[in-house]
């Protein structure tokens, strides 16, 4: 493989290549590129920017240990976001490992029902301008359950599927559904009030 004369000008593709080869140099282009990207992804899981840039810094060590698991069949960018989510997961479950246990028992005896309760129908964001929006999408997102959040943030953000999530969570499929039924309905009534909020204000 040629070697990398400039760093800033090469590919994602041409940096991952150079660093399976051991190129710290290629590798430090492809965190600076990315690392805000891998920041806000730990920030929307676990709500805590010292606890962010740590699972960040994690991610990364494990991205550049497992280089040569990344086969290139998605972005690179992609493949580095899912670490980050992993490394997440596993330290909401050290942080609250009694409260994953208790929802899911509760999850399990609501879970038949949930699906019975009537959708929540209002468009809560019609009229909000794109800054707004995403200011009241991550207050609301912050008033989440870890469990809730985390299974928005990989649906939603992330396009994983229900089988995926559940694999990841080490849940049945059917308490991810009931998870994600939850989070929207618990999301849509928080930017209903936030947005109400709002308007009192003005």
């Amino acid at each position: 493989m040629a070697r990398i004369r400039d760093y800033s000008q090469a590919t994602d593709d041409e940096l991952v290549q150079a660093s399976r080869a051991r190129d710290r140099r290629a590798f430090e282009e492809l965190v600076n590129r990315h690392r805000d990207t891998v920041f806000s992804r730990a920030f929307s899981m676990v709500r805590n920017a010292d606890d962010a840039l740590d699972l960040s810094q994690e991610a990364w060590v494990k991205a550049w240990r497992g280089l040569g698991q990344f086969h290139g069949d998605s972005r690179f960018t992609t493949w580095v976001t899912r670490i980050t989510i992993n490394v997440c997961l596993d330290f909401l479950r050290r942080r609250k490992r009694a409260y994953f246990e208790s929802t899911e028992t509760l999850e399990e005896t609501i879970g038949g029902v949930e699906h019975l309760l009537p959708p929540v129908e209002v468009d809560p964001l019609a009229g909000l301008e794109q800054q707004e929006l995403r200011k009241q999408i991550d207050a609301a997102l912050g008033a989440l359950s870890d469990v809730h959040r985390a299974a928005v943030v990989m649906f939603e953000f992330e396009g994983l599927e229900y089988k995926e999530i559940a694999k990841r969570m080490g849940c049945s499929i059917g308490t991810v559904m009931s998870r994600l039924f939850y989070a929207r309905r618990r999301l849509a009534e928080l930017l209903t009030g936030l947005k109400e909020a709002r308007q009192h204000e003005h």
